[in-house]
């Protein structure tokens, strides 16, 4: 590995790759290869950068499993010629494609990066430049010849998350995510803080091994006060239905209800996985806290304990895809495999 960190920047859409048409007012795509030219500042770092931009610039509204086994492709091509990978992604689903990735790039040894912004690099109050330029600078980190950062993170307004611990909290606001149960691996500031106690142990267990195959017959249910049994009964019906992952109250508490107990029984004993996790926006599951968790935990539901919606739900394609033992289903998801949940 050089001393000058090599970079791929991959733009896969989103805000921060749009420029505006100051006549028209209207956001467009810009030619990446001519990003010196947006920001010369990147000039300063002591790393090397290439480009590399999807044919079509994908709002983060239509991403889906297929683009990102995209992303991890062109991560594979390129793994050895490059020591870290910056991902432009929109924000409105960069939480769950960090969490995807996390999971598909088995044994990853250098940093995968994701980064966006709230508004286009061309306007003059954007945090796009910012986000861009510490992103590119955290991923280039080396020390004693390999890469500081071995995981997947996301990078947002001064502060570096593990990837499958984020979720988005704010639609206009700079600081637009958080990591609600897990620390900020990095922070930005003059200098830039380094929580090296908190990163993934680099892996020295073999090479990387990209996992493409992600099984989307899966649904979020959220429990509210009111659910009917005719709703919940159509949902667990559903043809080819594998999973499921359950947004709780508080703890991990549901209804006690018969009929609520019933059609979940029924549909583990049927070969449905449904996980636990809270529907607040920090905290863990822990099923037998209260009278009204015991029983999910008595007939088969897994814990979430502290995972985010966006990581279970990635998760459980994850493991889905790999068509594991059901009798070894919830041992596994409640591991931790990417530094998801608790150990």
């Amino acid at each position: 590995m050089s001393q000058k960190a090599k970079i791929l920047l991959i733009y896969t859409g989103g805000t921060i790759g749009m420029s505006k048409d100051f006549e028209t007012g209207a956001l467009k795509a810009f030619n990446f290869n001519k990003l010196l030219q947006k920001i010369p500042e990147l000039k300063q770092l002591d790393c090397a950068i290439e480009t590399y931009s999807f044919d079509e610039p994908i709002d983060s509204s239509n991403m889906n499993p297929a683009q990102w086994c995209n992303i991890a492709t062109v991560i594979e091509d390129n793994y050895e010629q490059f020591d870290g990978f910056v991902v432009l992604h929109g924000s409105d689903t960069m939480s769950y494609s960090a969490s995807a990735l996390s999971f598909m790039l088995e044994n990853l040894a250098k940093p995968v990066i994701f980064t966006g912004s709230q508004l286009p690099i061309g306007d003059l109050r954007t945090d796009a430049k910012e986000n861009l330029i510490t992103a590119i600078q955290i991923a280039s980190l080396i020390t004693d010849g390999k890469p500081v950062i071995t995981e997947v993170c996301l990078y947002f307004e001064y502060k570096l998350y593990r990837g499958n611990r984020t979720t988005k909290i704010n639609a206009e606001h700079f600081r637009a995510f958080t990591s609600p149960n897990y620390p900020e691996l990095v922070e930005s500031g003059v200098h830039l803080k380094l929580n090296s106690e908190l990163f993934l142990a680099p892996n020295t267990t073999g090479s990387l091994k990209v996992h493409t195959t992600m099984d989307t017959n899966v649904a979020i249910i959220k429990m509210f006060p009111g659910m009917s049994e005719a709703v919940l009964s159509a949902i667990l019906a559903i043809k080819d239905l594998k999973g499921i992952v359950l947004e709780t109250y508080g703890s991990g508490n549901a209804p006690t209800e018969d009929w609520f107990l019933d059609l979940i029984k029924k549909a583990i004993l049927d070969g449905l996985h449904i996980i636990n996790v809270t529907q607040c926006s920090g905290g863990s599951v822990n099923m037998g806290q209260y009278e009204t968790s015991t029983v999910l935990k008595e007939i088969g539901v897994i814990s979430g304990r502290d995972i985010t919606t966006e990581a279970a739900i990635t998760k459980l394609m994850y493991l889905l895809g790999h068509n594991i033992n059901p009798k070894e289903f919830q041992s596994i998801f409640e591991r931790s495999l990417r530094g998801e949940i608790a150990l």
